[in-house]
């Protein structure tokens, strides 16, 4: 069974992505890593308003989906592929009641995506 606070911690992360913005948001900047995206054009790119996105990204990066760093006079958003595959492993842990080889052609696609953002 798995910790309280644990539990919890999935559920918010989960929150963070349970917005269609935000999401998509995330889903963009896990096409643009390594080198992740401004705000502005994120905001762009998804046809939203730059305070809203601010206010989205700031969200995601609560809950860990996103890290940012200022570049000059822009921040740069970038998806935390860590907290994407740790919360995957959450909900794969206990895969098929002890059987982890039914669960084989998941871990193989996520490896080939952990791959190809080496």
């Amino acid at each position: 069974m798995f910790g309280r606070m644990e539990v919890n911690n999935a559920v918010a992360s989960f929150a963070a992505l349970s917005q269609e913005t935000r999401l998509e948001a995330f889903r963009l900047l896990v096409r643009h890593e390594p080198e992740g995206l401004a705000a502005g054009e994120i905001a762009r790119q998804l046809s939203v308003p730059h305070n809203t996105m601010s206010a989205h990204l700031a969200v995601l990066q609560r809950a860990g989906w996103v890290s940012s760093r200022r570049q000059s006079r822009s921040i740069i958003y970038r998806a935390n592929l860590a907290h994407m595959n740790d919360t995957v492993q959450f909900l794969v842990r206990d895969c098929c009641a002890g059987h982890p080889e039914v669960c084989n052609p998941f871990s193989a696609s996520s490896d080939t995506c952990a791959n190809s953002q080496e």
